[in-house]
């Protein structure tokens, strides 16, 4: 059986699609999914065994640049990709208007969320096969029942397997990764609590490592590092990445895709939610332990803090975790998985 996927972005939820995958591999033995992704995701579908071919695109860029994008080719060289192979089922995993227009371009049965259940409502005027999943739970749950849907299996109880654990998890190492970067200002963990808690960690015989992504934040890793002796890592892949924190510790991370890498990896790891809900996109997997801001507008869901002029500490919502806090979630779970 052969599958396109459509789920082109972020990094996160493209994690969260994983664990659907090994379902349906479980389930129907030959089949093999197209996976359709952006470019800067590329090497994720590769790490799962159901994956036959990568189709990278460049939404983020096209969009930008229009004309770029038909004159050099690309454009018509992605429709030219998504229609030359016949599918049984084409799925887009993403629900917005953007995948589902790549989808019209598959050949196949095409399958998405239905109105009520995608992110944005059109999308579904562009699928054969409309199907409901329920929205208040966890995206990996969302994906999962999508599927299965979509290609008619039943999901196992319990928790998904992200099928790329075996792959890169090594344990034995003394490595902390601090996952410090995040898109939105209001999700970063204030900078000052990264030092203290990089201290309460050398402390205890940890080392601090501090992958980046971009010159901010490698700027700050270097002043974390300052604080504690520790390794401020050199630019990495997404896979150089996955092999780090595989071989850690574990990992405290604010709510970022690398956070949701560092749980599908099986690495145990201390998620810090402030202004996002854990309940709909908390590190997935066995030895996740998410600290919940206790503030009173949290989770707000949004991307810009209303309440910033609240208190000294950026976003306010994170003056309810402390780095004393985190010490005692990350001491007790990393001490459980070595026991």
């Amino acid at each position: 059986m052969r599958v396109l996927l459509i789920k082109t972005s972020s990094l996160g939820d493209v994690i969260h699609t994983l664990p659907a995958l090994t379902d349906a591999a479980k389930a129907i033995p030959d089949i093999r999914f197209d996976w359709v992704i952006e470019e800067a995701f590329a090497d994720v579908p590769g790490w799962h065994p159901a994956v036959g071919r990568v189709i990278p695109v460049k939404l983020r860029y096209w969009r930008r640049h229009p004309l770029q994008a038909w004159h050099s080719g690309e454009w018509n060289s992605c429709k030219r990709r998504l229609g030359e192979a016949g599918y049984d089922a084409a799925i887009d995993a993403q629900g917005l208007l953007k995948s589902a227009w790549l989808l019209r371009y598959a050949r196949g049965q095409r399958c998405g969320l239905d109105r009520d259940s995608a992110r944005e409502p059109c999308a579904a005027r562009f699928y054969d096969q409309p199907l409901s999943v329920a929205k208040n739970q966890h995206a990996v749950e969302r994906v999962r029942q999508l599927l299965s849907a979509a290609l008619g299996y039943a999901i196992a109880d319990g928790l998904g397997d992200s099928g790329i654990a075996e792959r890169f998890r090594k344990p034995g190492g003394r490595g902390v990764v601090f996952l410090h970067g995040t898109t939105w200002d209001n999700k970063h963990w204030p900078e000052s609590y990264w030092h203290e808690l990089a201290k309460l960690l050398t402390e205890n015989g940890f080392q601090v490592q501090l992958p980046w992504g971009n010159q901010v934040e490698k700027q700050r890793a270097q002043r974390i590092a300052g604080v504690c002796n520790g390794e401020v890592l050199p630019k990495l892949s997404l896979t150089g990445v996955a092999e780090v924190i595989g071989a850690a510790a574990g990992c405290v991370g604010v709510d970022t895709g690398l956070g949701h890498l560092a749980a599908a990896v099986g690495t145990p790891a201390v998620a810090l939610f402030g202004p996002t809900n854990p309940g709909l996109t908390g590190f997935y997997g066995n030895n996740q332990k998410s600290l919940e801001a206790d503030y009173h507008c949290a989770p707000c869901l949004q991307g810009n803090c209303r309440f910033a002029d609240e208190s000294d500490i950026f976003p306010p919502c994170f003056s309810t975790v402390k780095p004393s806090a985190v010490i005692d979630a990350f001491s007790s779970m990393v001490s459980g998985t070595q026991a």
